[in-house]
This record gives structure tokens, C-alpha cells and sequence, in this order.
């Protein structure tokens, strides 16, 4: 459980690379419009803003360090919210391509996925009668057959290559043996506390959003690194997340929402925002008692570098 006066950590995930521009109007798309949208998230509430980028002439998603370049920089100097850029990309980028902006701006977090996987959300394609652009129905289908790669050479690659840089990471584990592929580079002292595992459920190809896998995987986290090590945080996809994040804070973690995990904000209603996800976490979490950490308290409770020593 929780313990009395511990802070909360909300990071926001404003776009993301799965959902498309025909699921939901308010997905930002172009550098102006995640620009905005995380700005005005981090002044709801975010103390970390998870970033991904779109080409702002159809949506889809790009690694491009010219688009990132077009928003990240004015979100560090409209907030002091925690940067943290993807190095998931898409499964439809090469490692390369997926580093090329966060080995340029050395944010003082990135993403991690945790190991290949099966990653879908094809099924959805079926209830999409009219798509707004022509690329969107090809590549929704298309993750049937498509697999996210991120292996141990790959892993060690970036936790060498940015982690050399003094990056920390959102160790992103879609199932349980995520967690013992953290805990191998931790045996090779290529990961030191405090950890920032993000549990996430939900995920075609992921675990199920079940409230007892949420159970096995913090149980297990804290056999392998102890609960004093690493700081538990959740994400629920679609209909899961807020009741999956909700859990979270009552297990003592943190919390993570954003229209890349979620375009909804109530059964049937689409959030016109990510603000808007922000502030209904943190009205739920405060109404439970919870204190929200700010910038500051989660760079101090994930060990963070500080904002001064990137090159955003």
C-alpha cells in the first residue's frame, strides 16, 4: 500500500505513435499542436511530458530531429516539466532512426521498451468505416504482421549510448518478463537505482488489463530490485486507464496518462485533450488524499541529471 505524505508522480503521453488522426480529432498532430497540448498538460498537473513526433503534413508518425526540434525546444521553455523523449518511435523505424533526436538532445529521460514484441491494435481497423488520410488503413492493419524489435543488443546499445550521456530511462515493460530482462542489465551494472518501471497493460500483444497482473508485476518488481530501489508507475490502454492508473497510486506508484494510451476520457466521450486527462487524474488522486509531485520532487525522486545539462 501507499505510504502517508508520499508524492505522485503524473507523467503525460501527448501523442504517441499507434493511434492514428481518424480515431480521435483532438490527437495532436503537428509540432504547434503537441507543442500546446503539452504545455498546457504540464500546467495541469504532468511533472513529465513523454514525447513523440508526427510529420505535420499527414500525422503519421517520423523520427525526423527537425520535426522534434520544432516543439521540444518550446515546451523546455514554457515549463519546467521533465522532458522525455521516445525511443520506442514506431515499429516501423530502425534503431537508428528511432535514436537520431534523443542522442542529439540528451533529454534528461527516455523511454525503454523492454524487449520485442508483438504489438498491435489491427483489430480496431475493422470498426473504421472512412479514414482522413490514405496512409492510416495500411498501417493499422498492417501491425498484424509487424513486430516491435528491441533486442538485448539493441537494449544494451541504448542504455550504453544515452544512459553514457547520464539519460535515465521509463523502462516501459508490457509483460512480466520485461521485468526480469531489466533486472539482467541490472546484474551487469548497466542500470542503477532508482529505477522508473512503467508497467503497461492493455496492449494487444502485452498482458491483459487485468488488476491481479498489476499485483504480480509490482510484487515481483520488488523481489528482484526491492521496493526502495525503483519507483512503479502504470499506464492502462483505452478503456483501462483510469481505472488501472487509479490502482497504481493505491500501490504505492505513480501514474501515466495522454492520448497515446488512451483518446477517451469518459465510456464514448473522446477527451478533447491531454490537459484534460491530467486534471481528472489529479482530481481523483487528490480526492483519495494523494499528493501530486512537481518537476522538481520527480527529479529528485528518479535521480534525474537536470534540466541544465541537455541540449534540447
Amino acid at each position: 500500500m501507499s505510504s502517508p505524505g508520499r508524492k505522485v508522480i503524473i507523467s503525460c503521453a501527448v501523442t504517441g505513435a499507434t493511434h492514428v488522426p481518424t480515431m480521435s480529432e483532438y490527437l495532436p498532430l503537428t509540432p504547434a499542436q503537441i507543442r500546446d497540448q503539452a504545455i498546457e498538460a504540464a500546467e495541469a498537473g504532468a511533472a513529465i511530458i513523454h514525447l513523440h513526433a508526427r510529420d505535420p503534413a499527414d500525422g503519421r508518425p517520423t523520427p525526423s530531429p527537425d520535426v522534434f526540434r520544432q516543439f521540444v525546444p518550446a515546451i523546455a521553455e514554457a515549463t519546467d516539466a521533465v522532458i522525455n523523449i521516445t525511443t520506442g518511435g514506431s515499429t516501423r523505424m530502425t534503431l537508428a532512426e528511432r535514436l537520431a533526436y534523443p542522442l542529439q538532445a540528451a533529454p534528461e529521460m527516455c523511454s525503454l521498451n523492454m524487449g520485442s514484441m508483438n504489438f498491435s491494435i489491427h483489430p480496431l481497423a475493422a470498426k473504421v468505416s472512412s479514414w482522413r488520410y490514405d496512409w492510416e488503413k495500411d498501417y493499422v492493419e498492417g501491425m498484424e504482421d509487424m513486430i516491435f524489435r528491441n533486442t538485448f543488443k539493441d537494449i544494451r546499445h541504448i542504455l550504453l549510448t544515452l544512459g553514457g550521456q547520464g539519460t535515465r530511462f521509463e523502462f516501459e515493460c508490457y509483460d512480466l518478463g520485461h521485468l526480469y530482462n531489466l533486472a539482467h542489465f541490472v546484474d551487469q551494472g548497466l542500470v542503477k537505482p532508482p529505477f522508473f518501471i512503467q508497467s503497461v497493460f492493455g496492449i494487444l500483444g502485452g498482458m491483459g488489463a487485468d488488476p491481479e497482473n498489476m499485483t504480480l508485476m509490482r510484487t515481483t518488481a520488488d523481489r528482484l530490485f526491492g521496493r526502495e530501489n525503483y519507483q512503479f508507475s502504470v499506464l492502462g490502454a483505452g478503456r483501462h486507464q483510469m481505472p488501472l492508473v487509479t490502482m497504481s497510486a493505491i500501490l504505492g506508484g505513480n501514474v501515466r496518462v495522454g492520448l497515446e494510451d488512451s483518446v477517451y476520457i469518459a465510456r464514448g466521450v473522446k477527451a478533447e485533450s491531454n490537459a484534460q486527462q491530467v486534471r481528472k487524474i489529479r482530481r481523483i488522486l487528490e480526492e483519495l488524499s494523494f499528493e501530486i509531485a512537481t518537476p522538481a520532487e520527480a527529479r529528485a525522486m528518479l535521480g534525474l541529471k537536470g534540466r541544465d545539462k541537455v541540449s534540447l
